[in-house]
């Protein structure tokens, strides 16, 4: 009787868990065949999950566990013991669409009003994800397959075995251009909440992540990862959950990053994750190692009042020489070869309140204790201070070279600079060169601000200093690498007394483009006006402080007749007030400024060719000097 009784049961709990997914994912599972295997045995055959209209998600022959029938009911399941056999995970997307759709949709409970309490909510999830995972199971030729319009990739499960906590599995993965044998192995305790694996490849070559180069162009790999939970703790409305992650050799290679491979040596993050009713964090214990840079992070969104963001990153005491080696290779190669005396310590503090974006706090300090370079990279700051040639790069092309000295006929030294020239520039770029090391914290913090009103890249805060490191040392390339190269060298530049500003700031008006194929002042006074830069006049300076930014389209800011548009003499005119309201100028200054500039030189075969043919502009046209 108790027979028939449970078999009742156990009919009643796959209908229950049929019509469920039916009803709510529009899909159709099936059990082709079930029955109980002593007291709490269940053994089931020919198990699919089908959504309709699309490629089957889930198959597999065979499934043995033991669990209790009431737990399958009452949605409280724990699985203690579990044998799979044959069977396969598809995740496909194409031209119909997905296949497991259905089963992202929000739950309509979600749109509760009510406040989540995270430390609660992610406590249940992380216990109801360890409660499916058995304590004892052995799985065997199971796969998960993935259809990416075409891309595919497969990760077949040879065997997987947990036995006394101790966890051993084998995975074969293939791809368009690779085969490679996986393993993971250690030793895992659901029931504890604890685990501590190691993830690497079945022989001496490195693990390739696969289907990522074909679907984002990111080529990666890694030695060994090594995955260590060792606690998780709810208690008092928070949850903890404590651990260690370490990755070793990993290398990455995407254009956005850097222009060649970019290899961590070794990288440890020893976390500890805390969760409250109103906040998710990552606790300051925290410590993050980068080769021998370590850093104590602090994360933490803050919903109790307002939705906050904080930020705050502490690198402890650190001899400069082991942070300049331990900098992940290919993404500094201009640093390669640098050695350095002293050292450092360096504190980040950022906050971000979503409802009040303009209390934004950003306060970054740096402490040096003799820090002193003792030998330069490839980037040697040290040629500023002697005369150079420099080679723009276009497009990844070296232009032709530019002597920076008096060699070059066109060079202008800072004195022959015309002061309303200078100062028409630093007004336009960057006022407070002259005062600043290299960079602008306000005008961070601006940059920020808008970047995140606009959720967009809308803003930068670029520096004349920031300027003359890319031109002079680096490339225009639009990299993570090219950034952050500019970052240390600027601040090494004008924290180390490497140079004068007034040295950097003849430098950079002796090389910056000022037009197609036209680079620095004494070019640029010929190219437009036929003089030398000394002899230029006021409205002739202004001029060219404003095309700096974009020098190629100068051309566009005049009409039909070769007179400067409204809306350029308008800026003009706010640059000239901004001078003025500053005392960069006097009244006297203006005299005669009401009088057009004239283009003689070369510049006006562009406006020339403008009028005449408006479709076919030489944008590009090279000018012999």
């Amino acid at each position: 009787m108790s027979y028939i009784f449970r078999n009742e049961i156990l009919v009643y709990a796959i209908e229950k868990i049929q019509n469920k997914v039916s009803q709510k994912y529009d899909c159709t599972f099936k059990i082709g065949q079930a029955e109980l295997i002593g007291i709490s045995g269940i053994e089931m055959h020919n198990i699919s999950l089908k959504p309709n209209n699309a490629d089957t998600l889930l198959a597999v022959n065979t499934i043995k566990t033991k669990i209790n029938l009431f737990e399958i009911i009452t949605g409280d399941l724990q699985i203690n013991n579990l044998e799979m056999h044959d069977g396969y995970i598809q995740l496909v997307k194409n031209k119909n669409g997905r296949n497991f759709d259905a089963f992202l949709k929000k739950d309509t409970l979600s749109t509760s009003t009510s406040k989540k309490n995270y430390a609660k909510t992610a406590y249940k999830l992380i216990s109801k994800v360890l409660n499916l995972i058995p304590s004892e199971m052995k799985l065997n030729n199971l796969s998960l397959k993935i259809d990416d319009m075409g891309r595919k990739v497969g990760f077949n499960m040879q065997q997987l075995e947990l036995q006394n906590e101790k966890l051993n599995s084998k995975i074969i993965v293939t791809s368009a251009s690779e085969k490679q044998t996986w393993l993971l192995d250690g030793r895992a305790n659901p029931r504890e909440m604890k685990s501590d694996l190691r993830f690497h490849s079945a022989d001496t070559s490195s693990i390739k992540i696969p289907y990522i180069e074909e679907r984002l162009g990111l080529k990666s790999n890694f030695k060994n990862i090594h995955l260590q939970l060792n606690n998780i703790d709810y208690s008092s409305n928070e949850l903890h959950i404590d651990g260690v992650a370490s990755i070793n050799q990993f290398t990455i290679n995407h254009p956005k990053i850097a222009s060649k491979d970019v290899v961590i040596d070794k990288a440890k993050f020893d976390y500890k994750f805390l969760l409250g009713t109103d906040f998710i964090s990552i606790d300051s214990t925290s410590t993050a190692q980068l080769n021998e840079i370590k850093v104590q992070p602090f994360v933490e969104y803050n919903t109790e009042e307002d939705t906050i963001y904080k930020l705050k990153i502490k690198i402890p005491e650190t001899q400069a020489q082991a942070f300049i080696t331990s900098l992940p290779k290919g993404l500094f190669r201009h640093f390669e070869g640098m050695e350095a005396k002293g050292s450092f310590s360096y504190n980040l503090d950022f906050e971000f309140n979503k409802n009040k974006p303009n209390n934004l706090i950003f306060d970054s300090q740096f402490h040096k204790n003799n820090l002193q370079i003792v030998k330069y990279g490839e980037a040697d700051l040290e040629k500023l201070n002697h005369e150079f040639t420099y080679r723009a790069i276009e497009n990844g092309i070296l232009q032709r070279p530019i002597i920076v000295g008096q060699s070059n006929p066109h060079f202008t030294s800072y004195e022959e600079l015309p002061t309303v020239l200078k100062n028409a520039v630093l007004t336009s770029e960057d006022p407070s060169f002259m005062k600043h090391r290299g960079f602008i914290t306000e005008a961070f913090k601006q940059s920020i601000i808008k970047n995140i009103k606009t959720k967009k890249f809308a803003r930068g805060a670029s520096t004349i200093s920031m300027q003359l490191i890319k031109n002079v040392f680096l490339t225009r390339e639009k990299t993570l690498s090219r950034k952050l190269e500019e970052i240390l060298l600027v601040y090494i530049l004008e924290n180390n007394r490497i140079t004068s500003k007034e040295r950097m700031l003849e430098v950079y008006f002796n090389i910056i483009e000022w037009g197609p194929n036209v680079y620095g002042i004494g070019e640029a006074a010929v190219f437009y006006f036929n003089k030398k830069p000394q002899e230029l006049n006021l409205n002739e300076c202004l001029f060219l402080a404003t095309i700096v930014p974009k020098p190629k389209k100068f051309m566009w800011q005049f009409d039909a007749t070769g007179n400067q548009k409204d809306y350029v003499v308008k800026n003009q005119n706010f640059i000239k007030n901004l001078m003025l309201k500053r005392g960069l100028l006097m009244e006297t200054d203006t005299i005669g400024q009401s009088i057009p500039i004239q283009i003689t030189g070369n510049a006006r075969s562009f406006l020339k060719i403008k009028l005449v043919e408006k479709d076919t502009i030489q944008a590009t046209e090279e000018i012999e000097f």
